[in-house]
C-alpha cells in the first residue's frame, strides 16, 4: 500500500502524464525515490619490499527517498597515499556512505581490506559487506622475500602470493547504473620483496581500477574515480596511490530538478537522468 495524496494510507495512483511524479510521505511533504552507486576511495599499496596491495573502496548500491527542496551534499573519497594509508569515504548527505579501502601497509581494514604486508601477516578485513578481505602475505620465511598479499575488491577477496609473484588484487563489481556496464573497486596486487633479481614479479591488479604490485619499483596506482586500490611496492619502493571514489545518482527524469553544484556530468539513460560526481558537490531534490 502506498501513501495517498492526503497523507492517508490508500492505493497507489499513477501520476497524470506530464505532472511531477512525487508522493506524499506525510501531509504537505513531497518526495521521490532515486537509485545510487557510491564507491569510496581506494587505499594505497604498502611500501618497501613485499608491500600489501591496497584494498578497494567500499561499494554500495542503494535506493533513497529524497525530500523535494532538500539539498544533499556529495563528498568524494580520496585515494590513500603511496605509504599504504586508507582511502577516505564517499558520502551522500547523511543517507549514503561508502567506506574508504584498507591500506596495504600491514593489512588495514576498510571498505575492502588491504593485503598483508611482508612478514607482518595481518589481513585487512572488509566493512559492513561493502567489499572483501585482503590476502595473506608470503611469510617471513618465503624464498621470495615475504611477498605481499593482494588487496580485497568489491567482488572477491585478494589472494596470497603464488610461486614467485605477489598476491592478486580482488576483482571489482560491475554496475550499469549509467546505462553502460562499468566495473568499479578492484583491489591492488601485492608487491614482491625479493632481494636481487628473481623470476616473478608483483601481483596482478583486480579488475575495476586496481593497481599492479611491483618487484623492483613503485607499485601501480589505482584508477581515479573507480575506487581501485594501489599496488604494493617491491624491494624498498613505495606502493601505488589509491584511486579516488565516485558517486552516481539515477533520478527519474520527471523528478530531476536540475539543481547541482560541483560540476557533475549529466547524462540520460532511458527514463532516468544520471548525475555522476567525480568530485564533491551537491544535488537539490
Amino acid at each position: 500500500m502506498a501513501l495517498g495524496n492526503q497523507g492517508q494510507i490508500g492505493p497507489y495512483r499513477a501520476p497524470t502524464s506530464g505532472m511531477l511524479r512525487v508522493s506524499t510521505l506525510q501531509q504537505g511533504v513531497p518526495y521521490y525515490t532515486i537509485s545510487s552507486l557510491l564507491v569510496g576511495g581506494g587505499a594505497g599499496g604498502g611500501s618497501s619490499g613485499g608491500g600489501g596491495g591496497g584494498g578497494a573502496g567500499g561499494l554500495v548500491s542503494a535506493s533513497h527517498i529524497l525530500t523535494v527542496g532538500t539539498t544533499y551534499t556529495v563528498t568524494i573519497g580520496a585515494g590513500g597515499s603511496t605509504s599504504g594509508t586508507n582511502g577516505t569515504s564517499t558520502t551522500f548527505g547523511i543517507i549514503g556512505l561508502a567506506i574508504g579501502g584498507g591500506g596495504g601497509q600491514g593489512g588495514s581494514s576498510g571498505g575492502s581490506g588491504g593485503g598483508a604486508s611482508g612478514s607482518i601477516g595481518i589481513i585487512g578485513s572488509s566493512y559492513a559487506s561493502q567489499g572483501n578481505n585482503g590476502g595473506a602475505s608470503g611469510g617471513a620465511t618465503s624464498f621470495y622475500g615475504s611477498a605481499g598479499g593482494g588487496g580485497g575488491g568489491a567482488g572477491v577477496a585478494g589472494t596470497a602470493p603464488t610461486g614467485s609473484s605477489g598476491g592478486s588484487g580482488g576483482n571489482g563489481t560491475a554496475s550499469s547504473i549509467t546505462g553502460s556496464s562499468v566495473t568499479y573497486a578492484g583491489g591492488g596486487g601485492g608487491g614482491l620483496g625479493a632481494v636481487g633479481t628473481f623470476l616473478g614479479g608483483g601481483g596482478t591488479a583486480g579488475t575495476g581500477g586496481g593497481g599492479a604490485g611491483s618487484n623492483n619499483s613503485t607499485g601501480t596506482a589505482g584508477t581515479v574515480n573507480l575506487g581501485g586500490g594501489g599496488g604494493g611496492g617491491g624491494q624498498g619502493n613505495l606502493g601505488g596511490a589509491g584511486g579516488s571514489g565516485v558517486a552516481i545518482l539515477s533520478v527519474p527524469t520527471v523528478n530531476y530538478s536540475g539543481k547541482t553544484t560541483g560540476s557533475p556530468t549529466i547524462t540520460t539513460s532511458g527514463t532516468n537522468t544520471i548525475i555522476k560526481f567525480n568530485s564533491s558537490g551537491s544535488y537539490t531534490a
